[in-house]
Parts: structure tokens; sequence; C-alpha cells
């Protein structure tokens, strides 16, 4: 065999094996992995201003809109996983040129399963809107690559869903006006999440997905806005939402279940328990290098977000000195070092945390 060719068939081999791993994510969900759409409406949920982002390092801390103090688990997960990019709010002008070099993320803040979950808070995009937006880049796509192209980077992109937990804090709200609380047993509470998420799911997989994470809800009823409006005290839960979490987090794993043997071979549902990995912080926080995990490091707990204290530029003088040892970086969202290691879990897990597959081998799994 000529050097020449020996070269050629290496290149080739290269160039298949790189796209075989190129990571692409397209995300929805709520705040927790909103990465700045929810700057471009007229919302009253935001994370625009400092501290927010104050350790996200690819702006020098300056805010991005990502409700945390630095990287969210989806930034995590692609970075981990050799994203060119990490995936751009949908709204942003250059969302459909970031598609193929690293995804969109169509998640907003105060957002829901539930059209009228976040109504509060004015402005915010139902996951339903997300997928509509998702539809019409999915279109865009295939003007610039045609139909077969677009199949082939949605069969081998990552779809991720975070979503549930406005829908679960909304219900345990006091029932005011304009509050969006739900007039439900808990149990069709639970079952009308399942019917919408399972129709959002099945209509994603029509649209061309293929490998689709869908992460639980967690305990919030251990987070410190809840605490704190249910009066419970430090290291209490409310164990009534907890308990609603986890018959909802049942029925969706067989929601999973079911999707993964009526769509065949040719796609992957995973199920990813976030609910036992933050247990888990919660109970053994010590072990994780977590010194509180009852306050938020900035701000009060209500609130739930941190407040800002003059323009722009200005950080809450309540920041915590040490961001690391809180899990919570406000009274609702978890911290970067909290979310390095929910993403861990959900990329390496066991089947325990991630069925079938974990994060990392549904990437590398060829359909």
């Amino acid at each position: 065999m000529s050097t020449q060719l020996f070269l050629i068939i290496i290149i080739s081999c290269l160039v298949r094996f790189s796209r075989c791993v190129s990571y692409t994510n397209f995300a929805f969900g709520d705040s927790v992995v909103d990465a700045g759409n929810n700057n471009y409406l007229p919302s009253l949920s935001k994370a625009n201003y400092s501290p927010y982002g104050i350790d996200f390092t690819p702006t020098g801390g300056k805010p991005t809109g990502r409700y945390t103090n630095g990287f969210t688990i989806v930034d995590i997960v692609a970075r981990a996983l050799g994203a060119k990019t990490l995936p751009i709010p949908s709204l942003s002008s250059n969302a459909l040129s970031n598609a193929i070099h690293g995804g969109i993320n169509y998640a907003s803040g105060a957002s829901g399963i539930l059209e009228d979950t976040g109504t509060l808070f004015v402005a915010r995009i139902p996951l339903s809107k997300q997928i509509d937006s998702f539809e019409r880049n999915r279109g865009e796509m295939v003007k610039m690559m045609g139909e077969n192209g677009t199949q082939h980077l949605l069969k081998n992109a990552i779809f991720s869903l975070t979503t549930g937990s406005n829908d679960i804090i909304t219900y345990f709200l006091p029932n005011l006006p304009f509050v969006g609380n739900y007039d439900f047993t808990p149990t069709t509470l639970q079952d009308t999440m399942i019917s919408n998420m399972t129709l959002h799911l099945k209509r994603l997989h029509k649209l061309g997905a293929r490998k689709v994470v869908v992460v639980d809800i967690g305990p919030l009823g251990c987070i410190p806005f809840v605490r704190d409006i249910h009066f419970l005290a430090p290291g209490k839960c409310h164990e009534e939402m907890n308990t609603l979490i986890q018959g909802y987090n049942q029925k969706l794993r067989m929601v999973v279940q079911r999707l993964n043997q009526e769509m065949g071979f040719g796609s992957i549902f995973v199920y990813a328990n976030s609910y036992d990995v933050i247990m888990g912080m919660l109970q053994n926080y010590r072990s994780y290098g977590f010194e509180n995990v009852n306050n938020p490091c900035c701000g009060g707990s209500i609130p739930p977000l941190c407040f800002r204290l003059g323009d722009e530029s200005e950080i809450s003088t309540s920041l915590c000195e040490d961001r690391s040892k809180y899990l919570f970086f406000d009274s609702y969202h978890p911290g970067q070092a909290a979310n390095f290691i929910i993403a861990q879990h959900m990329l390496n897990g066991d089947e325990n945390i991630c069925s079938p597959l974990n994060v990392r081998q549904l990437h590398y799994h060829r359909l």
C-alpha cells in the first residue's frame, strides 16, 4: 500500500470518527438550564445582573442570564463531551448558525410543562412554545443542509428536557390572583403533567430527535425558598411536595420505558434521576465538599432570586464568601459546584441514575 493511499484512509477514518463524536445539544427546560432566553423577554424572571455569572469564565464573570454563579448542567455536559461551543439561547441572532457547532438552548426561566405555569412572571416560554421554536429552526436547517443532512444532524444530537419544577412550585403556592395555582388533586396534577410531557416527547421524536435525555424533578421540598415560605426548620423538607414529586418521577420513568419500547431500536430515551443525586448531596453534604445546604449563597429566600443593589455592575452585598461551599446559589437554583456534581452523575452514572444509558454512553452510541 502506498503512503499516499494510507494517509487518505487514515484521514477518512478520522473524519468519520470526528463526525461520530461531535457533540450537539438541543436543550429545553426552565431556569435551571436557561442560558439567557429570558434576557430577550419582558419577563420578571431574569438573571442578567451581578452576581449571577460571577464564576462564568467565558465572559470573565459577567452575567449571561444563567440563574447560577457559573455553568449550568447543560454547559458542563457539553464541555465534557467536546462541544465546539456551548448551546446558545434560541432567541439570540446567531442561534441557528450555532446549531451545528454546539446546539441551541430553548430553556426559559419560570416556564413549565403546563401552559399557564409562570404567569406571575409575565413573559416566559412554555415547553410547547420551546418546541415550536425548534420546529421553526428545523425548517431553516432543511433550507441550509437539506432534509437528509438535517436528519443526520438531529439523529446524532442529544435532546435534553429539564422541566416540571415550576409546575410543582405553582401548585403549592397560595391561591392568589395571577399566581396560577392549579385546582387539581395531586394525582390529577401528576397525570396532567405526564400526559403533556408524553405529547411533547413524541412531538420531538416526530421532528427527528433520536437521543433524548429526560431529567426528572429534584427534591424541591428541600430548597431554601420552599422551606422558608412554609416555615420549616433548617434541615427539614416539605414532605408532601417531595412525595408528589416522587410519584410524578415514577410515572415519568414509566413513560420513558414505554417510549423506548414503542419507538424501537432507532431511538433511545434516557431517564435521568436528579432527585436521588440532589438528595444525596443534601444528606451527605460534607462528603461532597459543602458546608451549607440550608441557606442560599446569595440573597435571602424571598424572593427566590438575588437582589440587585444598584446598577448592572454592582454585586449584592449578601453574597457568601466561598461559593463552592454552598449547594444553592440563590434560594431556588443550585450553584456551579452542585451543577458539576449533578452533571458528572448524568455523564457517568450507573442505571440507578441514568437508564438505560448514561449521557456519555448515549453520546457515543451509534443508532
